[in-house]
């Protein structure tokens, strides 16, 4: 693999420590929690016009399939451990994600009934939900920008700290039962993990920068058992986290009771860090092993598209039909990673960037009419198109892009990852169509039931000037990635061409991962 090209300024470094410095301030500072949602907004669009001049001035979109903006600094070299950021193509995307979705999700965080707070304390809580969200926002850049196996643990770990309190202080009234649940599972995950990278460190290089990414790519040895095993306890941690069918019942509980804004980036872009994950450290560590295993995982990516698309039909709460689509969504993700193919692969990585865009919009969306109506139940609306045309209007065009309508964020990468799982096995493929048809039923029988019908007996006021923006802005985006995501493609398909060459090389008797496994 390419060497990371060291950076100019530590870009990173900076744009990890000014929301966890900014969070810290306002959690000790009195004077600013009446005034957190401003402060929260303002640090976090820093933070976005930040991402944007360090990627626009010193990455180098003709090499993103190269680790760029490069830092290393010395940690514990006893073990190998180091700090180290960069960030290549999907890195940069994913950092992109998350800092457009934070300052959005604050500016309408009162946009959330679970978030209407009592007239004495609103100063407190406030502060409390932004300093959570701006600490969320730099383990997510951290975490994207990690370039050691090591780190990148201690930061998969440390993000549940932030997601806990953002569900079980903020939540619905059994938030306390789905925090736990959320932590009790990843933390499941992520101690199996925690087993693997102890034993890739002592199976690779080691030295005093042992777990460098760079470093350990096709140089983890071992017996064909031992790499399996290894690639498993990864698997698993970051199955958990995406989520994949069947440890994905974490998802619906989560997202009943979180506020609207926390499902937003937990879905958008937290669970991307298991299909990042995935592409990031499983491929390149273990390249024998996805040989071995790719059939399987494709299948039960496949059960997850159909499960997903089923539940999320039978959903009643709109939250846990968002969850229940998104796990459908991720099964295309996953299926895309595991195909062998450039162009599965490159549409699973745009896919991340769209799902998340979307579904965001739905979360967020739907909290604006539970706030509005009391309810998350899909029965306890009708008509209200009549009464809110934009809130309307806002969740039709997102779920139109979650069901990948031409022109919107979700065709494009749908389209690539049908497509190139298709050269791969048309069985596979074939039955994954069956989750486009399936996309359609979820969407537009819940959008019938709320908003269509005669006019409700019921006077609420449409969207917000924030909510306008936030909606504005996502709709954009979503537009964006559906008439033009060529900028986004430039950017990831080298690393899906870099990826799957790389596997293709090392593992040399095999042409694709499990090419004519199931043609």
């Amino acid at each position: 693999m390419d060497t990371p090209q060291t950076a100019a300024f530590p870009w990173l470094t900076v744009l990890i420590l000014v929301p966890l410095v900014a969070a810290i301030i306002l959690a000790f500072t009195k004077s600013l929690h009446r005034q957190a949602k401003a402060y929260g907004v303002i640090v976090s669009v820093l933070v976005l016009i930040g991402a944007v001049v360090a990627f626009a001035s010193e990455f180098d979109a003709a090499s993103a399939g190269t680790v760029q903006l490069a830092e290393t600094y010395s940690w514990i070299p006893s073990i190998g451990v180091s700090i180290a950021w960069g960030a290549n193509g999907m890195s940069a995307v994913m950092i992109g994600l998350s800092v457009l979705l934070v300052p959005l999700v604050i500016l309408t965080a009162d946009s959330d009934r679970y978030l209407r707070p009592h007239e004495a304390e609103s100063g407190r809580r406030d502060a409390g939900y932004v300093t959570w969200v701006l600490a969320l926002e730099s383990v997510m850049i951290a975490i994207f920008a990690a370039q050691d196996v090591f780190l990148f643990y201690v930061l998969f770990e440390a993000m549940l700290i932030p997601v806990y309190f953002l569900i079980g202080n903020y939540g619905g009234p059994n938030r306390k039962a789905a925090a736990l649940k959320f932590l009790l599972y990843s933390l499941a995950g992520g101690l199996i993990m925690l087993v693997g990278v102890v034993a890739v460190y002592v199976a690779g290089p080691g030295g005093p920068e042992g777990f460098l990414i760079a470093n350990l790519a096709g140089a983890v040895t071992g017996s064909e058992t031992a790499q399996m095993l290894m690639f498993l306890s990864f698997f698993i941690a970051f199955a958990v986290k995406a989520p994949m069918f069947p440890v994905h019942t974490w998802l619906p509980d989560t997202t009943e009771q979180a506020p609207a804004g926390t499902s937003a980036l937990l879905v958008g872009v937290l669970d991307k860090v298991g299909t990042y994950g995935m592409i990031a450290l499983c491929l390149p560590l273990f390249p024998g092993a996805i040989q071995s295993a790719g059939t399987v995982i494709m299948v039960l990516a496949l059960v997850s598209i159909i499960w997903g698309g089923f539940m999320a039909i039978a959903s009643r709460d709109l939250m846990r039909l968002i969850a229940f689509t998104s796990v459908s969504h991720f099964g295309f993700m996953v299926m895309g990673i595991f195909s062998g193919s450039e162009t599965a692969m490159t549409g699973a990585i745009l896919y991340m960037v769209a799902h998340g865009v979307g579904t965001a919009a739905l979360f967020l969306v739907v909290g604006y009419l539970a706030k509005r109506g009391g309810s998350q139940l899909v029965t306890g609306y009708g008509g209200w198109q009549r009464v809110t045309p934009l809130l309307a209007g806002t969740f039709l065009i997102a779920g139109l892009a979650t069901l990948s309508l031409p022109g919107l964020s979700g065709f494009v990468p749908e389209f690539m990852v049908l497509v190139g799982t298709f050269e791969v096995s048309k069985v596979i493929a074939g039955i994954a169509v069956i989750g486009v048809i399936l996309a359609a039923l979820y969407i537009l029988l819940p959008y019938q039931r709320v908003f269509t019908g005669p006019r409700p007996a019921i006077q609420v006021p449409d969207l917000t000037g924030a909510e306008k923006t936030v909606a504005g802005v996502l709709v954009a985006a979503m537009l964006a990635l559906g008439f033009f995501p060529g900028p986004i493609i430039e950017l990831v398909e080298p690393v899906a061409q870099q990826s799957v060459a790389f596997v293709s090389e090392t593992i040399s008797a095999a042409p694709a991962l499990i090419e004519g496994n199931l043609a």
